[in-house]
């Protein structure tokens, strides 16, 4: 069964531009001109992953986000004509899994959403819990909970945490981090590893103790008394 990939964009040509090189790689298309429509979309149909401009008529791409949010950790990769870090940083607060600036190569936007969608197949694949320090991640279901309480995490927020508890007791660096869940092609800096680890340490509670920053390093995961 295709994917389906849900295009937000009110520019009518670029919106065009994606979903014909989408539609080229098998992917099932849905397109909104707005905010208000993107919601409404969202809603009715099954969503795999989610491109979003950021300056839309209605509700721009933060508020979409935001609702979002609430209710569901879909891939989101969040569009912008603006190059700002402080935009950037926002758009991962707010919950986003990555992040492309206009003008962008649509190959290189495409790359980008077959590998959020592909990170969310292969977790689907491995052994079907992982769990430690109060925290347990049931892959299939790509669920995590924290001392039996339901957690909602955003893709990002659950590929580094997974990634972090696969790896016990080492030291994952920020550049590792960055290829594992972004890939090379990422373009970013610490402080965007930074904000997803703020994030979800915000969602673990108690349990956040077990990520550990170790200073010029990176971060690990440790049992902690």
């Amino acid at each position: 069964m295709s994917k389906t990939i849900l295009i937000v964009e009110d520019e009518p040509i670029l919106r065009e531009i994606m979903k014909d090189y989408l539609l080229d790689e098998g992917y099932a298309v849905l397109e909104a001109g707005d905010g208000k429509q993107a919601l409404a979309l969202f809603q009715e149909h099954e969503v795999d992953l989610i491109i979003l401009d950021i300056m839309l008529p209605e509700l721009d791409g933060w508020a979409v986000c935001r609702r979002i949010r609430k209710s569901s950790n879909v891939p989101i990769i969040m569009l912008t004509a603006r190059s700002d870090e402080d935009d950037t940083l926002l758009g991962f607060e707010l919950g986003a899994d990555d992040y492309v600036t206009k003008p962008y190569s649509p190959p290189i936007l495409l790359a980008r959403a077959k590998r959020l969608l592909e990170n969310r197949r292969v977790s689907g694949q491995e052994s079907d819990t992982l769990s430690d320090g109060g925290i347990a991640i049931h892959f299939p279901s790509r669920t995590v909970t924290v001392d039996g309480t339901n957690c909602s995490l955003t893709h990002t927020e659950f590929e580094i945490l997974a990634y972090l508890m696969k790896n016990k007791g080492i030291i994952i660096t920020r550049e590792q981090l960055i290829t594992k869940v972004w890939g090379y092609d990422f373009v970013g800096d610490d402080r965007t590893v930074n904000s997803h680890i703020r994030n979800l340490r915000s969602k673990l509670g108690e349990s956040a103790r077990c990520i550990v920053t170790v200073v010029r390093s990176g971060y690990k995961f440790e049992d902690q008394p």
